[in-house]
Parts: C-alpha cells; sequence; structure tokens
C-alpha cells in the first residue's frame, strides 16, 4: 500500500528547498527529514539495530564537559544541505533550548548508522559533505551478523577529506580528542 505524498511536498517551492525552510515545514511532516542537495530525504521506519545502535553510542560516549551527545538533530552545511546524523557530539556552548541545526563548526563528531535504505549516501554523499565542511571526525556504523561494526574517519584538513583510522569490531577504542572506549555488545547478543 503506498501512501500519497502531502500537497507541501511536490513539486517544492520554486528554485528548490533550503536549510532553513526544514524549520517550517508543516506540523504533519515527517519526524526525520533531512536536506542533500536541495531534496529532501525521509528516512523509512528504524529498525531494532537502528535503534540500539544510536542508543549504544548515546549511553557509552563519555566526552569532556565543554562537549554534549545529542541524538538526531540537523547539522547546517550549507543553504542547501542539511543532513540529519544519527549521533554528535557539538559543543556545549552552541546549544540553546530553541536549537534546531548546528553549524560545522561546533560539530565534533558526527555518526550515521547505514541502513539499506541509506547505505550509499553514508558511505559517499555525507561523508565527503561532512570533510568538506570541516567536520573532524566521522563514524559510519554497519550491521554484520546483528553486530555493530564501527568504521571510523578523522579529517586530513590539507585537502578536506576522512583518512579511515579504524573497522571496530566488538569493542570501539579511539583517541578523538578524548579516549573512546565502547563494547559494541548489542542486547541479543549478550545470551
Amino acid at each position: 500500500m503506498r501512501t500519497a505524498l502531502p500537497e507541501w511536498f511536490h513539486p517544492g517551492p520554486p528554485g528548490g528547498w533550503t536549510a532553513d525552510m526544514l524549520d517550517h515545514l508543516p506540523p504533519d511532516a515527517p519526524r526525520h527529514v533531512e536536506l542533500i542537495d536541495g531534496a529532501l530525504v525521509i528516512s523509512p521506519p528504524r529498525t531494532a539495530f537502528h535503534h540500539f545502535a544510536i542508543r549504544l553510542l548515546d549511553d557509552r560516549l563519555a566526552p569532556p564537559a565543554h562537549l554534549a551527545v545529542l541524538r538526531e538533530m540537523t547539522v547546517t552545511l550549507g543553504p542547501r544541505q542539511r543532513p540529519e546524523p544519527d549521533l554528535l557530539v557539538v559543543e556545549n556552548a552552541a546549544i540553546t533550548p530553541k536549537t534546531t541545526s548546528f553549524p560545522p563548526q561546533d560539530v565534533h563528531l558526527v555518526a550515521e548508522v547505514a541502513s539499506e535504505a541509506s547505505l550509499e549516501r553514508d558511505r559517499t554523499t555525507k561523508p565527503a559533505k561532512y570533510a568538506d565542511a570541516g567536520i573532524r571526525h566521522f563514524w559510519r556504523v554497519e550491521e554484520e551478523d546483528g553486530l555493530p561494526v564501527v568504521y571510523t574517519f578523522e579529517l586530513e584538513p590539507s585537502v578536506r577529506a576522512y583518512v579511515p583510522t579504524g573497522i571496530h569490531r566488538k569493542r570501539l577504542r579511539a583517541d578523538i580528542g578524548f579516549d573512546v572506549d565502547i563494547d559494541l555488545t548489542m542486547p541479543w547478543s549478550r545470551a
């Protein structure tokens, strides 16, 4: 069964969608909408793996006091770019009660939990955009036999591109300006 998209969704505003328009979508808009190259991207329902992978990182990341871990908030990379990473580490000073998006200079880490629908964007499109915007750390989480595999990257500033720093199974150990040590066990793998 297909549901028709609401009238406001298509064909979109004259000239295309812009980052500031996301704050003014109607109340019936889907909960997770991001803007990639001026196009609205709506996330499909999340799997249990996706939910628990985000929760695992959120619960176990322990940044220093000047940083905060947030879930599913957008980063405004430009007028036609406003992706919604699954998890962000941002400067506390950038957070206000009315914040809906962060500029890249306030973002320390973005993490994407890849799904079947987002795999191409999470492997190629978004990392290139995050790197070009100068975000220092990027993690991509993929499912392998029901468990998370975390691919970690750091920005090489002279070329504004990410270089791999590790592939992590079972345990994520990294230095991203603070030490990270996370057991990647999922609830269903503890038996």
